[in-house]
């Protein structure tokens, strides 16, 4: 079989699909119209987020029998219409599972102890020891959004701290030892922070918005590891301006290109206030992108594929 790479990825996928005997193309640098050109020719595509696997694309890809996505999520993927023609789909969210655990973690932690704005003021020569008086986890109520691999990640990494971890999923029976599942109903009676860790999808899209803020009955931190359309960024900002929201941990944004690569272009106000914002703590889409996450996230997608195929 012959596989197209259209972003690069750890070396081991390419040396493994070798020694099962596929055969590797790499093309990091053609447009989407150019790569549909020439797709028919291939059995296997592997991508992370360079463009949307869409149902033009598809159509196009008139031999392909399996898409691996080097990344946990597939809505960059026209998932239904690619099973309806037949085509395999493997991502890998076992892969990155643990960095975006750690991740959001530390997320927390930053908000909760001030250390954005610690470290702004030290750099500038100021030493506010009281203005910088920290919370601690212990005995707050963790509130996890989506119970899956990276939600379940996150409540192992909580262990240890005293504090209460309740879980909302939209699938019943997925709560644990780490966690107890609960409505929605008690997730905004009893949290004093809430971790999203949903994919995006139409029911995710937007789902932290006013209505959403103003039903919890204490104020609490938002940390979000998940997908940046999951949050309404205007409503996040007048949260934190009214003090419903303590403070925000953000790994993902509303405004970012689908690719994930690049700084957005659109600057909105909303985004602007988050990056003066001292409660605030923003970081590049880089929860799940460990030294090790990389090798593991390709290396669960090729024995995805190896199992279906070979």
């Amino acid at each position: 079989m012959k596989i197209l790479h259209l972003d690069t990825n750890h070396p081991l996928l390419l040396e493994q699909f070798s020694e099962l005997g596929f055969k590797n193309d790499e093309d990091y640098t053609s447009s989407k119209e150019e790569v549909e050109s020439k797709i028919h020719n291939y059995d296997g595509l592997i991508i992370r987020s360079r463009f949307p696997i869409d149902k033009q694309f598809l159509d196009k890809a008139t031999n392909l029998k399996f898409i691996g996505r080097v990344g946990a999520g597939l809505e960059n993927i026209t998932t239904r219409y690619a099973r309806e023609k037949g085509v395999f789909l493997a991502n890998a969210p076992e892969g990155n599972r643990n960095a975006v655990g750690e991740h959001a973690l530390g997320m927390l932690l930053g908000v909760m102890n001030k250390l954005t704005k610690a470290h702004r003021e030290v750099r500038k020569g100021k030493w506010d020891r009281e203005g910088n008086r920290g919370v601690e986890l212990d005995g707050k109520t963790v509130g996890i959004i989506g119970y899956g691999n990276m939600g379940k990640a996150f409540a192992r990494k909580l262990k240890g701290f005293n504090a209460e971890i309740i879980c909302y999923d939209i699938i019943g029976g997925v709560g644990d030892d780490n966690a107890r599942q609960v409505g929605i109903l008690e997730l905004q009676q009893k949290a004093d922070i809430i971790s999203l860790h949903v994919p995006e999808n139409e029911s995710s899209v937007g789902m932290i918005n006013t209505e959403f803020i103003e039903a919890f009955k204490n104020p609490f931190w938002l940390i979000n590891t998940a997908r940046g359309k999951c949050v309404v960024t205007e409503d996040l900002v007048e949260g934190l301006k009214s003090g419903k929201i303590l403070g925000a941990g953000l790994d993902v944004l509303e405004y970012e290109k689908k690719s994930f690569e690049n700084m957005f272009t659109k600057r909105p106000k909303a985004f602007k206030y988050l990056r003066k914002a001292n409660n605030v703590l923003l970081t590049p889409h880089v929860a799940g992108w460990t030294v090790e996450s990389k090798e593991k996230l390709a290396q669960t997608i090729v024995d995805k594929i190896k199992a279906e195929f070979s």
